[in-house]
């Protein structure tokens, strides 16, 4: 099918005899002499007007089409005399794809609540808002490959099936073929208990290992019963990985991909976060701007946990040294304090995972969480543990079996060497990007819990 996306139809430096596009009706207004039909086909934000005139043959073809038809238009392209739009098209032919009963489409011209159209995702993507949340999607994944291939980091692929817990925190979904009530594990299709993968950074490493430099970026779960606007069960992440390189390092990159990210969607998405900016979070284009204007903030946990303590702020969660920061702490240090992204780093060692390189403080891990305004924690990473001899003591020291994880093991007797990386949720920067404030509005099919439809 010959057809001009509308995005490219919008930008037209010229008229044009003939054009054909196809889209959904999102509005269409009937004349005596013509009618007005506005098509989006979700390439861009913009609509174009199509004016059919009555008593043609278009028109007749467009017939009983209204608000949610799929159609084609073929017609000349032609200055539009309205204001806000360069071109519309004067209808030569229609072709009716699929109609949509106006009495029970539910996407009619009105507002509808986020919480509503949760409820019919697999047709949400054609409002403008959302339309808008996925194609910025879209971008930001395009301009995190740019980054990470113009550094020359490798794409690896790391398992979804698991046998590992990278986390230990236990919080996985198994994986089985066994049947109903059968707990026999060795009899399951891998003689072992297999779970959904919470992080590919274990195996990551081992590529980096190999490869210098890797990052992964796919799909992660958590079975973490959490019905917050920052959780889903299923989520994506980025994780680089790279050899040869300290928290100084990984601080830098994680700087750097975030910059790098919001000045991509800046410069590619302009009509779409405009969107956002007028009607979702005023002011949101400023703050990317503002937080592209100059370094980030680093502090270190130990300077973070002062600082809280004496700003005079009553928080819901204490803080104390050997306390996570919670996200009023982590938004407080980015929105009110330093006003910008702020890297915290040297955490408390008895609230970090057992792969994090200990300093010789013999208190702290060399470990570092980016935070954002509005989000809180956008990244979270480390330098890995190195030393044999260190990791094998702290895995013993959380109760694990060392065991477990004798690959793992074996990248540091044969050639160890100091390497970091972090992980960065996707939905999170998405969120960072749109001002949007729950997690189930920039996943198209968003899963949490109680919630598998589409």
């Amino acid at each position: 099918m010959q057809r001009t996306l509308i995005i490219d139809a919008l930008a037209a430096t010229e008229a044009q005899a003939s054009i054909t596009i196809c889209g959904w009706i999102r509005t269409r207004r009937d004349a005596k002499e013509f009618s007005f039909v506005e098509l989006n086909d979700g390439s861009c934000l913009g609509n174009m007007q199509c004016i059919v005139d009555a008593g043609t043959t278009a028109h007749a073809q467009l017939d009983q089409a209204a608000t949610g038809a799929a159609i084609s238009v073929t017609g000349e392209l032609v200055a539009s005399p309205g204001k806000g739009q360069l071109w519309e098209i004067r209808a030569q032919s229609v072709t009716v794809f699929g109609l949509a009963d106006p009495e029970t489409f539910p996407l009619q011209k009105k507002r509808h609540s986020d919480e509503f159209l949760r409820t019919i995702a697999h047709l949400r993507s054609r409002t403008n808002k959302y339309g808008a949340a996925f194609r910025i999607r879209s971008e930001a994944g395009q301009a995190v490959h740019q980054f990470f291939q113009s550094r020359r980091f490798s794409w690896v692929h790391t398992p979804v099936l698991t046998g590992a817990d990278c986390e230990g925190a236990g919080e996985m979904f198994r994986v089985t073929s066994l049947e109903p009530g059968d707990k026999d594990v060795a009899a399951d299709f891998f003689g072992r208990q297999c779970n959904l993968t919470v992080s590919g950074q274990l195996e990551a490493e081992a590529l980096a290992m190999g490869l210098g430099r890797v990052y992964t970026f796919g799909p992660t779960f958590r079975a973490e019963n959490s019905n917050t606007p920052r959780h889903a069960a299923e989520f994506w992440m980025i994780e680089p990985e790279m050899a040869f390189a300290d928290l100084q390092d990984l601080m830098e990159l994680g700087e750097s991909l975030t910059r790098h990210v919001i000045e991509h969607a800046l410069a590619h998405c302009e009509s779409d976060l405009k969107l956002f900016d007028s009607f979702v979070d005023k002011g949101l284009i400023e703050r990317l701007k503002g937080m592209v204007a100059a370094p980030f903030a680093r502090v270190s946990y130990t300077e973070a946990v002062e600082i809280l303590q004496k700003c005079g702020k009553e928080f819901a969660f204490p803080v104390s040294f050997g306390t996570d920061l919670q996200t009023e702490h982590e938004r407080y240090l980015a929105e009110e304090h330093f006003k910008k992204p702020v890297a915290v780093y040297d955490y408390p060692k008895e609230i970090k995972a057992f792969y994090m390189r200990q300093n010789d403080d013999g208190k702290t891990v060399a470990a570092m969480d980016m935070l954002v305004p509005r989000i809180g924690e956008l990244i979270g990473g480390s330098q890995r543990e190195e030393r044999l001899d260190r990791l094998t003591a702290r895995i013993q020291e959380l109760g694990q079996n060392p065991e477990d994880y004798w690959w793992y093991m074996d990248l540091r007797r044969f050639g160890t060497a100091p390497h970091a990386g972090f992980g960065l949720g996707f939905e999170r920067l998405l969120m960072m990007l749109t001002g949007i404030t729950n997690i189930r509005d920039v996943i198209a099919f968003p899963r949490t819990p109680g919630n598998l439809e589409f």
